[in-house]
């Protein structure tokens, strides 16, 4: 029988209780968020006259939860509206209501006893056949159900989620020895289909997977940063995007999740008794972090941890990183290594570690240490934590949010290289290890496999059916490359345009490759996707390339370059073939406007996408403008929807405004209900972009004809004319800003019409890339566009 997850109880609305809401309430479920009923009435309670009994009281440590998860930043609901799909309550007087859920996740604090007594009152409503599961990072599952009935046994699991639960991916499923198989499926298939989760199957064993390993790597560095005489933002400066971790790198981390989470970690997995002694040494807290601990120097949940805000002698603010051995805080110098500098002109992170493990200074040093403790350290889980190397490199990946799992980056140094590091280190890898050849291959089907560690034999990974990678296929599948883009065969008749320049910015070679890629569509095959799988699908359009030939004033060659990238948006829109284009991350300006000229969207949950060029001082130059206007002309039924929807497209482009997912750029028009789709699951996209590209092939796709649009004239000019003017009077805008502004008004109202008109695309096209170029001659924006590729933000002036 199906099982249908329409209500969801979470027991605890703490941090990650309220994360773990938020998240179900995205995908559309309906939550109950309960917490324990306050003991004592507040101060502004016992002004107000309530009493204990006051239903506002009674939920009022949900409810405060509640409204800081409404304001989280960064925000843990796709869209502020999904609020409403969450109700708070208490245990005492809403977990009867439990026995109309259909899945009951427990988030109260980490003790086992406090956990079993919430569980005794469960079993009291909780309806037979109800998932319920646990979200403990630390206790073991099988103690969880001690005493409990054999139908919460068989639908029990723990389901840990990590923090931020909207942000990290990975959730860790642990059954214990009496949760049914069938249940354990759906815990798994949900996590991924549903949450858009990379599901990892762990064992019942201390920190399970990701924070066994995480927390390792982590204190093995502690232990080497005093050793090499490493500052703490030198540390951080090695072990963040360099080697494709986060940019709060180890240092940082550890301030943001809690110097006391770690140590709890730590500990027990210390005294589990689950290492050898060696390993076992590496979890004993250094001195200096046990003072930390005494002193409740626990990072961003304190005054302080490893690193502090502090004034200066001026009264400004500046980050302090603590001396490790006075464990006083000081300002941190720069540092450069000579290792690092070796890789600059290396992309990809996972290509630098061969260059990294090699240096002669302090950087390179470290890199050889923490890597052979690393390998060595994971040679052992196998089997103890997990069966399968890849679960241990998937939850690295989607838990830490390494860019390479341990494994990946044994194969990129060479796995007998990583033995020898390991011995270098101090260490023996497990002997499984001593006749691999690799970890991962890739089959003749673009498949990933891996090697297993009993038989040697390499097996596929499961799962893959659900998404092509791209990186699998480019050897065979690639039918065409330049310098920024390549076409690869995705096979059933549709090709893939891939964006691979820098920062995937859209330049001339990128323009290039996408009219080849139409071009061969249109001639050879049934459809096209626009996707990568970079960290970001585009920041928006080459703008070294704009600045060189608006300081040369090489208006002509200009002009035609704008022209050209318009020419290719509206063939995105207007080829006689389907186009799915498939965004996420970062996709900004240009990367927008492709994205708007699509067919059809699959745009991945995670999109953050807008028309941001007012930052650089011109308007959206390659088709923006224009289909914003268009879109917003379809909904002209009255003099006022007229105005408010052409007001609301102008001050998204005005103002800059990029949504903060793609529900959001629904509410901007950006993206089109029932037309465009979101996938939770970023994997997913492009399988899912091929298979909609391949339907709409099927069903008849027939060539659009261009549209018409009505502009409104110089009515709607006076309106914006006054607004902007009022900004500029009340400070909210500089000059230079106003007249960028008045310049979009005048492109989105057709230009100089005395009463509103019905014009064609290519009026409005030629309307925005005049006022493209004219822009482009105002030194404040030359300014503002340097600025730009100087510091990676716009300037506002």
């Amino acid at each position: 029988m199906k099982r249908r997850i329409k209500h969801v109880t979470v027991l605890g609305s703490g941090i990650m209780g309220s994360g773990i809401a938020a998240h179900f309430a995205n995908i559309g479920v309906e939550v109950s968020l309960l917490d324990i009923v306050p003991f004592e009435l507040s101060e502004a309670e016992q002004k107000k006259g309530l009493t204990k009994d006051d239903k506002a009281v009674r939920n009022r440590i949900a409810s405060e939860n509640f409204e800081k998860l409404k304001k989280a930043s960064p925000a843990l609901l796709y869209s502020p509206k999904f609020a409403d799909r969450i109700k708070v309550g208490n245990f005492d007087d809403d977990l009867p209501k439990i026995k109309n859920t259909d899945w009951i996740i427990e988030v109260v604090v980490e003790r086992l006893d406090i956990k079993k007594s919430v569980y005794e009152k469960i079993e009291q409503f909780r309806k037979p056949g109800t998932l319920i599961s646990s979200n403990t990072s630390g206790i073991p599952i099988h103690l969880l159900t001690e005493g409990r009935s054999e139908d919460f046994k068989h639908y029990f699991a723990g389901t840990h989620f990590f923090n931020p639960v909207r942000y990290l991916p990975l959730l860790e499923i642990i059954p214990t020895n009496d949760t049914a198989p069938e249940v354990i499926d759906f815990y798994m298939n949900y996590g991924a289909k549903f949450l858009g989760k990379t599901t990892v199957l762990a064992k019942d064993t201390p920190a399970f997977i990701a924070n066994r390993i995480g927390v390792f790597s982590m204190m093995d560095l502690l232990h080497n940063v005093q050793k090499l005489g490493l500052t703490v933002s030198e540390v951080d400066k090695l072990t963040g995007p360099v080697i494709g971790r986060p940019k709060s790198a180890t240092f940082r981390t550890a301030d943001v999740v809690g110097l006391d989470t770690l140590v709890m970690v730590a500990n027990g997995v210390r005294q589990s008794g689950a290492e050898a002694n060696d390993f076992n040494n590496v979890f004993a807290l250094p001195d200096y972090i046990q003072k930390m601990v005494d002193n409740k120097w626990l990072g961003s949940k304190t005054d302080g941890g490893f690193y502090k805000k502090v004034k200066n002698a001026e009264g400004k603010s500046e980050i302090h990183g603590l001396n490790l051995d006075t464990l006083e805080y000081e300002l941190q110098g720069k540092s450069s290594f000579a290792t690092l500098e070796l890789t600059k002109n290396i992309d990809k992170p996972i290509d630098r570690f061969k260059v990294l493990i090699g240096g002669k200074d302090k950087a390179g040093e470290l890199y050889r240490k923490s890597l052979g403790a690393l390998f060595a350290y994971v040679s052992h889980k196998v089997p103890e934590i997990s069966d399968e190397v890849y679960k241990i490199d998937d939850a690295m990946r989607a838990g830490f949010g390494w860019e390479n799992g341990p494994f990946e980056i044994w194969d990129a140094v060479g796995v007998q290289k990583g033995i020898e590091l390991a011995k270098e280190a101090g260490y023996e890898v497990s002997d499984w290890v001593k006749n691999v050849e690799s970890f991962y291959k890739v089959n003749d089907e673009g498949q990933s496999i891996y090697v297993d560690k009993n038989s040697g034999v390499y097996n596929t990974i499961p799962g893959q059916d659900s998404f092509i990678i791209l990186d699998n296929i480019r050897k065979n599948k690639t039918l065409w490359s330049n310098s920024g883009s390549a076409i690869q065969d995705l096979g059933d008749g549709i090709i893939n345009f891939e964006i691979r320049s820098k920062m995937n910015s859209l330049g001339g070679e990128v323009l290039d490759g996408l009219n080849r890629a139409i071009d061969l569509a249109e001639k050879e095959y049934d459809g096209l996707v626009v996707g990568n799988q970079g960290t970001n699908f585009s920041v928006g359009a080459n703008l070294a390339m704009i600045l060189m030939m608006a300081i040369e004033q090489d208006w002509d060659d200009l002009n035609m370059a704008i022209a050209y990238f318009q020419k290719s948006m509206m063939r995105v829109r207007y080829s006689s073939i389907p186009v799915v284009v498939a965004p996420h991350g970062m996709t900004l300006g240009g990367g927008c406007e492709m994205t708007m000229h699509a067919d059809r969207v699959v745009a991945a949950a995670e999109t953050y996408i807008g028309l941001v060029e007012t930052g650089v001082g011109v308007i959206p130059g390659g088709g923006g403008t224009k289909e914003l206007t268009l879109r917003t002309s379809r909904e002209f039924h009255s003099d006022d929807v007229k105005n408010n929807r052409l007001r609301e497209a102008f001050m998204n482009i005005a103002m800059g405004k990029v949504a903060t997912s793609a529900y959001e750029a629904y509410d901007m028009g950006i993206l089109e209900h029932g037309k465009d789709i979101v996938s939770v699951d970023k994997r997913t996209q492009i399988k899912t972009a091929k298979m909609l590209a391949k339907s709409l092939a099927e069903h008849g796709y027939t060539q659009p004809i261009e549209q018409k649009v009505k502009v409104l004239g110089k009515d709607a000019l006076g309106m914006f004319y006054v607004g902007t003017d009022q900004m500029l009077t009340g400070n909210y805008i500089s000059e230079h800003d106003k007249k960028i502004a008045d310049k979009l008004a005048n492109v989105m109202v057709g230009g100089n019409l005395s009463e509103p008109t019905v014009v064609t695309e290519q009026y409005l096209l030629n309307l925005e890339r005049e006022t493209f170029l004219q822009l482009c001659g105002e030194r404040k924006t030359l300014e503002r566009i340097q600025y730009m590729l100087q510091n990676g933000k716009p300037l506002r002036n």
